[in-house]
């Protein structure tokens, strides 16, 4: 069943399944570093008023599946996400001051919505990594 939510003159439900990569897709997402960075990601979703429904770090990339109000593009809040992001690892995790020109995140994104399956996106999500690695065993077990 949908949960539909409302703004003064609209009823929505827009999710949508999102993937970005760090620079050169370093393998950057791991450890204490894996949890700040998600912590950061759920801050700045809750500052748009955008639930974070669904999140995965894996070493090199990330899934989400985002619920947007119809008052932001998706390109405005992965935009959002990624800029406040990276400026945010820089300053606190990596510890490092210079603001100008801090890089974490490559250019492009992948995005679909979600639409009406949206427990079958959200259980993907879930259990991705786990059946990353079991494609990965297979690889070396042959």
């Amino acid at each position: 069943m949908h949960d539909w939510k409302s703004l003064s003159h609209v009823r929505w439900d827009c999710k949508y399944h999102i993937v970005f990569v760090p620079k050169y897709r370093k393998k950057k997402l791991y450890g204490k570093f894996r949890h700040r960075v998600g912590d950061i990601l759920h801050d700045l979703c809750r500052q748009r008023g955008v639930e974070l429904l669904e999140g995965h770090l894996m070493p090199d990339h990330i899934h989400m599946c985002l619920s947007v109000p119809p008052k932001y593009s998706i390109a405005f809040v992965i935009g959002f996400l990624k800029g406040k992001s990276a400026v945010l690892i820089h300053r606190t995790v990596l510890r490092q001051k210079r603001v100008s020109g801090l890089h974490f995140w490559a250019r492009g994104y992948c995005v679909s919505t979600v639409g009406l399956d949206e427990e079958t996106i959200r259980n993907y999500i879930r259990v991705q990594e786990k059946n990353e690695k079991d494609q990965l065993d297979l690889e070396f077990d042959e």
